[in-house]
């Protein structure tokens, strides 16, 4: 492989340390930002030195563009298009604290989208009726809005988070969850931040004897 330039190493471990932070790649004038350069130009010329190497590529599946890493670039670095961030549990029934312990796991193509995704293991039965049950995974499209009636990741005042049905108004979010017995969550719109929407779940099945 081509020998890089301290420039060079930088940003590229920058897009490789920050992968799962951007909603989409990011374009040369994020990238500048980011990294604190002034110039574009030089950005550009580091950028095809990059390119030539095999680590990065344009990317133009949305109207903005940007940078991504290769594939070659993601497996070197533990990561795959079949691979997307495991970041801990989540609750289904009480809030509990989010855990955050990053690692990979490999998730088939049919249960993302092709925006970022993240998977979180259920903890809890409030979303048993909606056929999510303690233990299981769920594949999230990372994003920070939701629709009414969406199955959501929701961080409650900045410190818990919870998946439930959403339902908001201008005043007033109601979180839901999928069991008789239990009762909806009502909040204000200022303690409420959408982490993502339930796109996929996993399970698996163990055998009760032997």
């Amino acid at each position: 492989m081509q020998t890089l330039s301290r420039r060079q190493r930088e940003i590229f471990e920058f897009l490789r340390d920050n992968y799962d932070q951007f909603d989409q790649p990011p374009t040369l004038e994020e990238l500048c930002q980011a990294l604190g350069m002034a110039s574009r130009g030089s950005l550009f010329r580091h950028i095809q030195i990059l390119i030539n190497a095999g680590l990065i590529e344009s990317f133009t599946g949305n109207k903005h563009g940007g940078i991504r890493l290769t594939e070659k670039a993601l497996q070197a670095s533990g990561q795959s298009d079949d691979s997307i961030p495991f970041v801990g549990v989540i609750a289904a029934g009480k809030p509990i604290e989010a855990i955050e312990n990053v690692r990979y796991m490999v998730v088939p193509e049919e249960l993302k989208t092709e925006y970022p995704c993240y998977v979180l293991q259920i903890k809890g039965d409030s979303m048993i009726e909606a056929g999510i049950f303690d233990g299981d995974w769920v594949v999230i499209e990372q994003r920070s809005y939701a629709s009414n009636g969406e199955i959501v990741v929701a961080l409650i005042n900045q410190s818990e988070a919870t998946l439930k049905y959403l339902e908001q108004t201008p005043t007033q979010i109601l979180l839901i969850p999928a069991n008789a017995t239990m009762t909806a969550m009502s909040y204000r719109p200022e303690q409420i931040q959408i982490q993502g929407v339930l796109v996929g779940q996993m399970r698996r099945h163990r055998s009760l004897t032997k």
